[in-house]
């Protein structure tokens, strides 16, 4: 393995410009560089995109958004929810009506039952996984259902180790398998539910048999999960990125919910679906309105009394129509109709897929502004770079975790340098394009959020520091609601049970990217336990101890190819190529290989990845590409 010299990011302390595109950065104050930014946004109306991120405060989403739609007039915001999260509120929400997780993260301690579906949580979400860890000490059993026998399987009673790609023929057959075997919740569907006579004719062709030779999962391990999920008492449905990074990802998410409505497995305590995030704000920013199809509190931007109640709290006029996610916006990039971009705290440069086709097309913006405690890649490209405060020490505000629970932040450290709060940079710019906002402070904020999202309302301040938290719906002062969404579907009164929860109706496709002779290897991508996505915000502390990026291989394909652990080699997609070292891992097949998007200064992997999204939610194609392994010559391989 050669020697890493891991890239290390400077805290950003002072306001950067450029006076043209060919010149390098100069420090500048303050005042310059707004009104560098104030010009520059000034030209856009109309052809702006707002980028919110996900480690910042809910009340920072609030204003963004709020500065998008009021100062901008647009709903082109968006977060990275995008790229993560996306599908799972489009899943959600198109069966309950709300899009987060069903149940609390303490109710994985008291289940019966916990899959987790395309989730490395032990890796990629350890600290719910002691949730899980808890859950089987406690009598759980668990499945783990994800192409590779990874570090959770372990812990698992049983692992469906199935094709890349091939979920919902694995659910499909599960719940025709439950049907037949007269395991199907027939109460709960005819009480709660629609459309169950057209799935059953969905999943009848998917015998046990056909979802083998599709998954390559044995059937009776098929069959001894359908059996398992559909008998215990109480069960929890956990997915991650495993089924939410697919160009048909939506459906992937609609699958498991129809096993939650076949079973009866929601709105129960200790019974539910639980979408696993991967920051520490992502719910947030998709609760406080950083999207382009809703607004605070989740309330529908096509519905004209949520914009009217907006209208009027922020004495404006909102677009009656959804603005274009964050991949409809880099299109809108490449057609020339999007041409200037404010970006707080993201880096897609380096996280989304094709990731050399996203740094051209924001190098050819008129306009970019980024603003960022790093000089990420995304910063590089900008025309303007402001430094915020670090919103998990330096910030005071709220966030929102994967259990929907609002959680207080409060400022421990002094910001360095001259780092102002995110909020203090977006009102004084909103000041000079004609909006004269004034927060007093974030608790401002967050009342003005209460004051329009009756989810919030019961969500004081003192309320969130005297509970430690409170998870959302809370529209009451004095009472709090159950810890599980959707306890509305078991009311025998039809008018306490709302809407029904339609079965969705959903189809197998194959990955995009298909395998061949040319490309004959399946990549998978995922994270490692001891870093974070592009790792920019732990690059400081980056260890040469850390493996870094490598293409992992199982022990059978290494000696396919002759390599060892250490060599490097070439790893080639229909897109790009990269140059990695191997690592054997006996956790995966023949065939399938796996690589993280860690470390993109070294091996930017996402140059391998599929731009092909899922028309629902926009959410690219990060599980499945085809590659190929080449040798290098030897006098290719560096020292």
């Amino acid at each position: 393995m050669r020697k890493r010299n891991p890239k290390t990011y400077a805290r950003l302390t002072h306001p950067l410009i450029r006076d043209s595109r060919d010149e390098p950065f100069r420090p500048a104050d303050w005042d310059e560089a707004l009104t560098r930014v104030a010009e520059g946004l000034s030209r856009a109306r109309g052809a702006f995109g707002m980028f919110s991120g996900a480690r910042a405060t809910n009340e920072m989403h609030y204003v963004a958004q709020k500065f998008a739609r009021v100062v901008m007039g647009t709903n082109n915001v968006d977060s990275c929810n995008r790229t993560c999260h996306a599908p799972s509120v489009a899943g959600l929400s198109a069966a309950f009506g709300s899009g987060g997780g069903t149940s609390s993260y303490e109710e994985a301690e008291q289940t019966d039952l916990i899959v987790m579906w395309g989730s490395n949580a032990r890796f990629a979400h350890p600290v719910f996984f002691q949730h899980v860890l808890k859950g089987i000490r406690n009598g759980a059993r668990m499945y783990a259902v994800d192409p590779r026998r990874t570090s959770t399987a372990e812990w698992a009673e049983g692992w469906l180790g199935l094709n890349v790609g091939t979920d919902i023929p694995m659910a499909h057959a599960i719940g025709r398998e439950i049907i037949r075997a007269g395991l199907a919740h027939h109460t709960f569907i005819e009480r709660a539910t629609t459309g169950f006579e057209e799935y059953r004719q969905l999943v009848e062709p998917w015998t046990l048999s056909l979802a083998e030779k599709v998954t390559g999962v044995p059937a009776a391990a098929i069959r001894g999960l359908a059996h398992a999920y559909a008998r215990a008492e109480r069960a929890q449905l956990c997915w991650t990125l495993g089924i939410t990074e697919h160009p048909n990802d939506t459906d992937h998410v609609r699958a498991l919910i129809n096993l939650s409505l076949l079973t009866g497995h929601v709105g129960r305590y200790g019974s539910g679906l639980q979408p696993l995030l991967g920051q520490n704000n992502v719910q947030g920013g998709k609760d406080m309105g950083a999207v382009p199809n809703r607004l605070p509190g989740f309330q529908d931007i096509l519905d004209p009394q949520a914009r009217l109640k907006f209208e009027s709290a922020w004495d404006t006029v909102i677009e009656p129509h959804y603005g274009l996610n964050l991949t409809e916006m880099f299109q809108a990039m490449e057609e020339g109709t999007l041409k200037a971009v404010y970006c707080v705290g993201e880096n897609p440069a380096q996280s989304e897929a094709e990731s050399e086709q996203a740094m051209r097309r924001l190098r050819a913006l008129d306009f970019l502004v980024v603003q960022d405690i790093f000089l990420t890649k995304t910063a590089e490209l900008a025309h303007v770079v402001l430094p915020p405060t670090a919103g998990w020490t330096e910030t005071d505000g709220t966030t929102t975790n994967g259990e929907r629970r609002v959680q207080r932040m409060c400022t421990a450290v002094t910001p360095p340098g001259e780092a102002r709060d995110d909020i203090d940079i977006l009102c004084d710019l909103a000041t000079r394009l004609g909006h004269d906002w004034k927060y007093a402070d974030a608790e401002a904020v967050w009342n003005e959020l209460r004051s329009v999202s009756p989810d919030h309302y019961g969500m004081t301040y003192e309320r969130l520091e005297a509970h430690q938290g409170i998870q959302w719906p809370c529209p009451d002062m004095n009472r709090l609601e159950p810890s599980y969404l959707h306890g509305r579907l078991w009311e025998t009164d039809p008018a306490e049970r709302g809407l029904r929860a339609p079965f969705g109706l959903v189809q197998h496709d194959p990955p995009v990217d298909l395998t061949d002779e040319r490309y004959p290897i399946r990549l998978t991508t995922g994270r490692r336990l001891d870093s974070y996505n592009s790792v920019v915000q732990h690059g400081s502390f980056a260890s040469p101890l850390r493996r870094g990026e490598c293409i992992e291989l199982c022990p059978e394909d290494a000696e396919h190819y002759g390599v060892v652990v250490g060599e490097e080699v070439q790893v080639s997609s229909r897109r790009g190529a990269v140059v990695a070292p191997v690592w054997v891992d006996p956790a995966l097949r023949p065939g399938l290989a796996f690589m993280t998007m860690h470390f993109p200064d070294e091996v930017d992997t996402n140059q391998l990845t599929v731009q092909a999204t899922c028309p629902i939610a926009g959410t690219a194609e990060f599980k499945a590409s085809a590659i190929r392994i080449e040798k290098l010559p030897v006098a290719a391989v560096r020292g």
